[in-house]
This record gives structure tokens, C-alpha cells and sequence, in this order.
């Protein structure tokens, strides 16, 4: 994006242009507003086009057909004037960057986001079939790629341009790697020529490269292999492979129709995949950019401003179609994902979503429950207008002379509630954040990273007093606030340990090392106490903790069946005074590791390495029941409304006092459950087809399944009427749930080779562990 220069025109029929996006075979494009408000680009004619009547006249025809292009995958034309000195036409302004940067900056694209891409660029062929239009030319900088979905382009009106260049002996139209044969070849092109550039434009997407061959090849080649050779399909996502095979097919009859298309992707109707669609860090940049645009203004009017206020803050947009490298003079856009002025260093908020709001005081102070998009110094349009966010999705496009707020009250709470419905934090919700756009993640506040196989990933993270403490070697407590180390303590922390904490102190052991159990001030990392609980009785690991004890695994070396087989424990000891409470031995042939379980009410349930599940009462130790739970221990058991959970090939509920079956819930077809969670009454479990169920805990009845974009969620947290969740596998990272109707509302990831992912509530700031890598989000 330029600014003006001096032969540039100031306006074009109502518009007041405001930047030079870009220029093309056409002519020149701008950005310019309305006298309403409404932001479009505009497209003038170059002078020597506009000499030739004949070019006019097509021109003046493929504009009123254009204009009965409108739909919801297309950039529509709003205005044009075929008879002025210049003509010119004026689209809509779409926020959103080209497909062919979203794929420089970010890679191939995931398979769900290729899925949804197709899905909209074949209702975006249906609605330019319809007009009776071919587009002739879709690749990827000719899609836009918006919060609510894919634009396509300059539809159509490339026919005016063509009309006077196929005069040119030789010359073919179009793009080389996406034009169908048929038009490489020169013949006619139907509707069925822009299926097989969609089919290659998909491929580009899901491989991130051309299916016929680099931009390093030349026209002549690449127009060879698209007639004669077979197209690079590698790569492409098995799920997907089948329709972009079908859909690049030499023979355009048997290619299949757009509405073909749309039904193979999007059975349930387009709108269905658009939901979250967008990776979360292109979806991100989308909202920041929207307002800088609102804060654009014409050159004399920011002339005016600057004098008053200072200078604007400045914004990266696309040149013409999409968004383009930076005019030379000019300061490169911010990179997908990432603020203005770079990654942050830790402590440093980003700007952007999900930032603390200070109203400045004066005239145009927000009334209560409203929050601004980005941060401005200085007054701004953003204070006259705001910003047109379309439907239910993020940023479609600047439009409309009124627009509206985006406010933070929806309505629900914000009290963090964690695993079983208890507390999850100790830090008061006393700042107030940004709430992004449905489908738009809120950026990190602050970021770092630790060194390598420092951290228990598989550790659930501990938030206490404004402190983040993340398990591993050493153990280390960050600010929750700024990011930064308050205190660290190396060899106090076994690998693996988790962090049960009660007034003030977290209880680790280690490891039977000296085999003893030891607290520690959660404030300072000092020793408060130890506790040994015998002779020849070593304390393994903790298990759980309640308002009175720890609960731990435990060696007794005086108790020998050989020299290798001794006898395992589970004892209870106070965390106030470090006495031993109760002692139980365990079964010959049970192992004093990996066992993990959970408190409720006066119950301990755990599990252990040989396949059981135990109850004991928490005030003797007294084995109420132990039963088999299949082929798989690697959980923590989940308690609540008297039923203990257990996952499996099916999920099944048990009374805790007894051990009998109460209900079971089938998977109706999927493979399984793991991870269940009960949170203030209602149970959320995830299956291993990646969906997330909410179950009510009395009956064993679904209430919801989320079954798309949700980061393969299995760890949950809750706050209001969002669930948290955290995905530790392939794919992995951090959605936010509607916990009423399981509709996901953002969901977040990175870059990182890691797919650990730890969450945890402090007040409004819902803390991230991925691997080496720690955030401070909104928990917006």
C-alpha cells in the first residue's frame, strides 16, 4: 500500500481515495471510502484502454454483468462508471491476505483448512457460473482469504482485457501451472476450465507448491506439463486426494461440477467447515488489520490529523488483490501471527486482541462493556466508526457508513473453574481484555522459551498467587504477568512430577532417592518441611492431595520376598505438620510408580501400572474396591456426583463407594474415550476420532459433541461459559468451546516442533505450555 502520489486522482465519482493498493495489466487500483463510510477498492482504467472504444464498450458489458455477481465467497462489484474519461469500477474491500502469502509465510495449509477453502471457491464458481461468467483465470493470488471465508476476485472482468490482447498473435490468457489445458491450447474455455484451476489452486494449498511446477520454470514449460504431463500430488491429504486428482483431469467433461464439489467437502452445507477455519495466526493478523484500515483517512485529512495528534500508526494491506511485498520506501507488514515491531520480548504484550484496555478520559471515553480494536494514541476514525464484523466470523469486509463496537460482556462469567469443578487459580480476575471476533484467537501477551527437556510436559501446570510454576529440572515460577523467572530451583524436581499444591506449598518427593516428601514455599521455592515416614519406608511419588493430606506411594524395604520384590504402600501424610496420618500396604506384585489419581470428597481413586482402579477411604486408608479397567492406565481417574469415569471402548460410570456399574455411554461408532474431566456437573471427555463430548454425569447422556476444529482437546479447563481445551498430540494446541452448545469459538497453535500442550487459569489470563514454549493469553 502506497500513498498517493502526484498523478494520482483524489477522487472517483463519490469515493475519496486514500491509498494506491497496486497496479496491473488493467490499470491502477486504490483504496478509497464513501461518503457513507464504506471502504472498496477501486479499479481505473489506463488511459490508452481508455482511448479504445471498443474496450469500453466490453468493459461496459462485463461490468453490468459483474454487478449481478453478489454472494458470499466473492469480492462483488459495488459502483462503476464505464462512460467517465477514466472508467472505473469499485468491489468491495476484502481484509484478508492472498492465498499465495498465507502459503509463503505459514506453509501448506492444514487439511480442515483445505477442505473449507474448497468448499467456498466452489460456491464462489457456482455464483460466477451463474451470472454467466467464467473466470478464466482463479489462482492463488486471486483468492482472498477471509475470516468468514475465501474470496475469488476479479472475476469476469478479465474478458474486457482479453478482448483487446487476443488480438496479439501467440498470446494465451491466463495464468501457466493453473489454466486448464483447453485454454493453454487456445480453445474455448467453459465453466469446467475454472474447476481444474480450482483443482490446482487446492493442490497449492495442501502441498504448498504448484502442481505443475515451480515459478522457476518457464511459461512454455509449464504450459507443456499442464497439457501433457500429470500433476505433483504428493503430499495432498488422502481425504482430499481423490477430488483434486478428479478435479485436474484433461478432459473437462469429466471433471466435476461446482456443486459436485461443494457436496464432497461440505456435506452439511458450506458454512458448516468455515467455522474456525483459518489457521489462528493468519486469522489473528486479519482483525489487527481491520483497524488500521478504520484508521485511514485521505492524505489532506491526514495531513490535518498529524499536525493536531502526531502521525498514525501505519498498517500493511495488499497491493491490488491481496497482500503484497511492502513499496520500496515503505516498512515491510508484520508477519502472520506476529505484532508490529516483531515477536515480543518476554514481558512485552503484543498488541492486538485480547490486550488490557485503559480508556483514555475525555469526550470519547467507551461506556461500560465496550472494548476498542488494537490501540490508537491519538484520536481516530475508530472513534467515529467501528468495525463491520460480518456475521458470526471475524473480518469479511470494510463496509457501511454505521458500524458498532465489539463489546466484552456476553453475558457469562468469567470465575475460572478447573478439573472437577474446584478452583483453578488464585489470581484475582482483575483485568479486563479485548474479546476478538468469533474465529479469531487472541494473541499471546507474552512468550518464552526454555531450554530443551527442561520441562514435564506431560505435567498439568500449577498457577498460584501470580505465579506460574511449570514441572521440570529445574522448577521454575514465571510471572504470570510480565513472563519473567521470580524464582528457580534446579534438582528439587523429579522428571515427570506433578505439582499438588495446598496453602501456600507445593508437595514433591524425591523419587526415593533419600525417600521423603517435601514442601516447599509456592512464593519462594525455600523448604518449609520434610517428612520421612519410616526407617525403611521410602516415599516414591505423590498421587493426590485434599484440605488435609498428600497422598503417596511408598517402598517398604523391611517387607521381602527377594532381594529385587519388596512391598508397596500408599500413605497419608498432613501437609500442615508433615506427620504421617495413615499407612496401607498394597497386593505382593504392585509397583510403587505410575500411579496417578485424584481426591473427592472422602474418597482417593487411583490408578497403577497392573491395570486396577482403587478406592480408598481417605480417613483410614481402608480399600473400599479395586477392580480391572482394561489395557490402558496412562490416566488420572476423574471423581464427581459419586460416579468415578472410566475411559475406554466405551466410557463407563461406576459408584465410587461400591464399584458398581451405573451407566455406560457407547461411541456410536468412533474409537473410544480418554481424558474425562467432570466441571461444575457436566463431564467433558474427548474420543480418539479428535471429538469432544459433553456428557451429563447423572445419566450418561450426550448433551453435545464437538466434532471439528478443536486441536484434539483433552485436557479441560472452564471459565464462564467457555471450556478451555488443550490438544497433546499431532495437531495440537489450545481451543476455546462454547461449554453450552460445544461450537468452538477460537482455537490456537504455533509453529513449534512440539505438541505437548498444558493450560491453566490465572484470573483472566489462561497460562500455555507447549513443550519449550510458554504463553500468557486472554482467556477470552
Amino acid at each position: 500500500m502506497e500513498t498517493l502520489q502526484p498523478d494520482d486522482p483524489r477522487e472517483l465519482g463519490r469515493y475519496r481515495l486514500l491509498r494506491r493498493l497496486g497496479a496491473g495489466g488493467m490499470g491502477r487500483v486504490y483504496l478509497a471510502r464513501s461518503p457513507g463510510g464504506r471502504t472498496v477498492a477501486v479499479k481505473v482504467i489506463r488511459p490508452d484502454l481508455a482511448a479504445d472504444a471498443g474496450f469500453r464498450e466490453r468493459f461496459r458489458h462485463e461490468v453490468d454483468i459483474a454487478k449481478a455477481v453478489s454472494g458470499r465467497h466473492t469480492a462483488p462489484v459495488v459502483d462503476a462508471d464505464p462512460v467517465a474519461p477514466l472508467p472505473w469500477l469499485a468491489t468491495s474491500y476484502v481484509l484478508g491476505p492472498d492465498l499465495t502469502d498465507v502459503v509463503a509465510a505459514h506453509g501448506a495449509l492444514p487439511e480442515h483448512t483445505v477442505r473449507a477453502l474448497g468448499a467456498g471457491l466452489a460456491a464462489a464458481l457456482q455464483e460466477v457460473h451463474g451470472a454467466g461468467l467464467i473466470h478464466r483465470d482463479l489462482k492463488p493470488s486471486n483468492v482472498l482469504l477471509a475470516a468468514d471465508g475465501p474470496r475469488v476476485i476479479d472475476f469476469g472482468i478479465a474478458r474486457a482485457v482479453d478482448g483487446s490482447r487476443m488480438t496479439q498473435t501467440g498470446v494465451v490468457v491466463g495464468s501457466p501451472g493453473y489454466m486448464p489445458p483447453e485454454q493453454a491450447l487456445g480453445q474455448d474455455v467453459g465453466p469446467a476450465g475454472d474447476v481444474f484451476s480450482l483443482g490446482a489452486v487446492l493442490a497449492f494449498a495442501a502441498t504448498g507448491r504448484s502442481a505443475f511446477g515451480d515459478g522457476a520454470a518457464s511459461h512454455a514449460a509449464l504450459l507443456y506439463q499442464v497439457v501433457h504431463g500429470e500433476p505433483d500430488l504428493a503430499d495432498v491429504p488422502p481425504s482430499l486426494l481423490g477430488l483434486i486428482r478428479a478435479c485436474l483431469l484433461k478432459d473437462p467433461a469429466r471433471r466435476p461440477a461446482p456443486a459436485e464439489v461443494v457436496a464432497a467437502l461440505a456435506p452439511r452445507g458450506v458454512g458448516d467447515v468455515l467455522h474456525d477455519w483459518l489457521p489462528s495466526a493468519v486469522a489473528s493478523t486479519i482483525a489487527t488489520h481491520a483497524a488500521g484500515i478504520l484508521d485511514l483517512e485521505a492524505p489532506e485529512q491526514q495531513a490535518q490529523a498529524a499536525a493536531q495528534f502526531g502521525p498514525a500508526p501505519g498498517y500493511g494491506y495488499p497491493q491490488a488483490a491481496g497482500y503484497g511485498p511492502p513499496s520500496a520506501g515503505t516498512a515491510p507488514a508484520p508477519g502472520y501471527g506476529t505484532p508490529p515491531g516483531g515477536t515480543p520480548a518476554p514481558g512485552t504484550p503484543a498488541p492486538g486482541y485480547g490486550h488490557p484496555t485503559v480508556p483514555a478520559p475525555g469526550h470519547d471515553t467507551p461506556q461500560p462493556g465496550t472494548v476498542r480494536l488494537g490501540s490508537s494514541p491519538a484520536p481516530s476514525r475508530r472513534r467515529a466508526l467501528s468495525l463491520a464484523l460480518g456475521g458470526a466470523a471475524a473480518v469479511a469486509a470494510v463496509g457501511g457508513g454505521t458500524a458498532w463496537w465489539i463489546g466484552k460482556d456476553d453475558g457469562t462469567s468469567r470465575t475460572p473453574t478447573g478439573k472437577d469443578g474446584k478452583g483453578a487459580s488464585a489470581e484475582p480476575a482483575d483485568e479486563t481484555f479485548t474479546t476478538p471476533p468469533a474465529g479469531v484467537a487472541p494473541q499471546p501477551l507474552w512468550r518464552r522459551t526454555v531450554a530443551e527437556d527442561s520441562t514435564s510436559t506431560s505435567v498439568p501446570l500449577l498457577v498460584h498467587n501470580g505465579l506460574l510454576l511449570v514441572s521440570g529440572d529445574p522448577l521454575v515460577a514465571y510471572d504470570v504477568k510480565t513472563g519473567k523467572v521470580r524464582w528457580s530451583k534446579p534438582d528439587i524436581c523429579p522428571a515427570g512430577a506433578q505439582l499438588l499444591f495446598h496453602g501456600g506449598k507445593v508437595f514433591l518427593s524425591d523419587s526415593g532417592v533419600d525417600g521423603i516428601l517435601v514442601a516447599y514455599d509456592a512464593g519462594t521455592g525455600e523448604e518449609a518441611w520434610r517428612s520421612r515416614l519410616g526407617k525403611s519406608l521410602h516415599v516414591q511419588d505423590t498421587i493426590a492431595i485434599d484440605d488435609k493430606n498428600v497422598y503417596v506411594t511408598a517402598t517398604d524395604f523391611s517387607d521381602a520376598k527377594s532381594a529385587t520384590d519388596y512391598r508397596t504402600a500408599v500413605a497419608a501424610i498432613s501437609h500442615t505438620t508433615g506427620k504421617r496420618v495413615w499407612l496401607q500396604r498394597r497386593d505382593w506384585g504392585t509397583d510403587d510408580y505410575d500411579v496417578k489419581g485424584r481426591v473427592s470428597g472422602r474418597y482417593l481413586v487411583y490408578t497403577d501400572s497392573k491395570f486396577n482402579v482403587t478406592v480408598r477411604d481417605t480417613a483410614t486408608g481402608g480399600q473400599l474396591w479395586s477392580k480391572k479397567i482394561g489395557d490402558d492406565w496412562g490416566w488420572r481417574p476423574t471423581v464427581g456426583k459419586g460416579l468415578v469415569f472410566l475411559p475406554g471402548e466405551k466410557l463407563t460410570a461406576v459408584d465410587v463407594e461400591t464399584g458398581k456399574t451405573r451407566w455406560t455411554l457407547s461411541p456410536n461408532g468412533r474409537r473410544g474415550f480418554n481424558g474425562p474431566r467432570v466441571i461444575d456437573g457436566v463431564l467433558y471427555v474427548k474420543d480418539h476420532d479428535r471429538g469432544v463430548w459433553a456428557v451429563d454425569v447423572r445419566t450418561g447422556k450426550r448433551i453435545w459433541l464437538c466434532d471439528g476444529n478443536n486441536r484434539g482437546a483433552q485436557t479441560f479447563l472452564k471459565a464462564g461459559t467457555t471450556l478451555y481445551g488443550a490438544g497433546s498430540s499431532l495437531g495440537g494446541g489450545v481451543a476455546a468451546i462454547d461449554a453450552r452448545t460445544g461450537k468452538v469459538r477460537w482455537t490456537f497453535t504455533d509453529d513449534s516442533d512440539y505438541d505437548d500442550w498444558q493450560i491453566a487459569l490465572a484470573g483472566n489470563r489462561l497460562m500455555v505450555a507447549n513443550g519449550a514454549v510458554i504463553y500468557a493469553m486472554p482467556a477470552v
